[in-house]
């Protein structure tokens, strides 16, 4: 069966600085990817190049199958993104922001693809309000529903809960694992580790443009030393996981 994402050796520069340096990994289909990384490491950059919004500078990539330098339309047509900030129209309701976006996908019944996302995602009773009096997690919310719009197979989470309040956060990782229990396959960046822990089948942990470790959280967790039994055992967290892995490859 195909993967949904197939990276290999992904490479870009600006200028003298490379940001990604020959990057490899897989996406299986319905899962949760986390691509788990500081700011600066380049996630946003994978995001951008898969997305097709970027050319790498290097290696090739396939989303859904598709070729993203040769086929960039059928992979925009599979895919959907939410980036680090809400794409909505403040001036329109809930409601009028899904419906115009629906309208650009030309599907046909807008207003009840509205109505059942509004629904979905906990939105009906504000849906006739206009986006600029939503709070940050309802701002979210219709974010990831204005993405789910013409169903699409994979979708793009870049960094999706910085700014959110705990809360809120919590309420988007209770829509990510819904998705990928409805068979969608999530990519998610993050910098936050109990995310990763929280949400992913499978994290990778990119530091200075390259992909260092990758693995379930088990995988992981086989990296780093043995517990030390003293009264009890103590499984290391993600979080020493992720400095362990990172002072290794800094001591080299």
């Amino acid at each position: 069966m195909t993967k949904a994402i197939q990276v290999q050796k992904l490479q870009k520069s600006y200028k003298q600085l490379q940001v990604l340096n020959d990057v490899n990994f897989e996406v299986e289909n319905g899962s949760i990817f986390a691509l788990l990384g500081s700011n600066g490491a380049g996630k946003t950059t994978i995001v951008k190049i898969l997305t097709t919004l970027l050319k790498q500078d290097g290696g090739t990539a396939t989303v859904n199958g598709f070729d993203i330098a040769s086929k960039p339309e059928k992979v925009r047509q599979s895919i959907s993104l939410t980036g680090q900030f809400a794409a909505v129209d403040e001036i329109l309701t809930g409601r009028e922001n899904i419906i115009m976006i629906a309208k650009l996908r030309h599907l046909s019944n807008p207003r009840q693809i509205a109505d059942d996302l509004l629904k979905r995602f906990g939105l009906t009773d504000a849906a006739d309000r206009r986006v600029s009096t939503y709070s940050g997690g309802m701002h979210r919310r219709l974010d990831i529903a204005m993405s789910l719009v013409g169903t699409p197979q994979l979708i793009f989470l870049d960094e999706p809960t910085t700014g959110l309040d705990p809360e809120a956060r919590l309420e988007v990782w209770k829509i990510i694992k819904e998705l990928a229990d409805s068979g969608t396959t999530v990519l998610l960046t993050t910098q936050y580790l109990e995310e990763a822990e929280q949400l992913a089948d499978q994290i990778a942990i990119l530091h200075e443009g390259k992909i260092i470790a990758n693995g379930t959280l088990a995988e992981l967790k086989q990296q780093f030393p043995p517990a030390k039994l003293e009264y009890i055992e103590k499984q290391p967290t993600l979080e020493e996981i992720f400095l362990a892995i990172i002072g290794k490859k800094e001591d080299h």
